[in-house]
């Protein structure tokens, strides 16, 4: 007996557990990033990212209704992964002059992952119908977008900082 192929929406629909899934471990990740921070700069921006990360729960909540779908997160393993290899980071240069380098390096790889799903997502919003969903994720894409940029900005002196304190 044939079955009957899963369509784009239930697609939509698992990504969305996903990345729901994957911000709210983001959330816990982040205070701890901050607190490794050596720079001012990067704890401010760690900081201030929690504080959009809530709402983008907030706004994938709202996509979720918008679906008639309830607000769940799927393990995403991705995302996990990515986590793990950041708290190595921490463990590993705690005490190193390379410390803010390597959560710089460590959070732009959260921010990649996060601008390739809101990316799909909105795509696939957009190919759907979901109007109002559209908006909503492209906001965040925009929002994580910006972070990407000053991640890479405060990157400069964090590697700089790596190298002087080094030699």
């Amino acid at each position: 007996m044939a079955t009957t192929p899963k369509p784009l929406d239930d697609l939509f629909h698992d990504m969305l557990k996903d990345v729901y899934y994957a911000e709210k471990q983001i959330l816990k990740t982040l205070p701890k990033m901050a607190k490794a921070a050596q720079s001012a700069e990067l704890k401010k921006a760690f900081e201030t990212h929690r504080e959009e990360t809530e709402g983008h729960v907030e706004r994938l909540a709202e996509v979720f209704e918008l679906i008639g779908k309830a607000p769940r997160g799927k393990t995403c393993d991705a995302i996990l992964g990515i986590i793990e290899e950041g708290k190595a980071v921490i463990e590993d240069y705690r005490d190193s002059p390379a410390i803010d380098a390597g959560l710089v390096a460590s959070a732009q790889a959260v921010e990649h992952y996060e601008m390739a799903r809101y990316g799909t997502l909105k795509a696939w919003a957009q190919q759907l119908g979901h109007k109002d969903a559209v908006k909503l994720l492209d906001a965040t894409l925009a929002e994580e977008t910006k972070t990407d940029k000053a991640l890479t900005q405060l990157g400069g002196p964090a590697n700089s900082a790596a190298v002087a304190k080094a030699a």
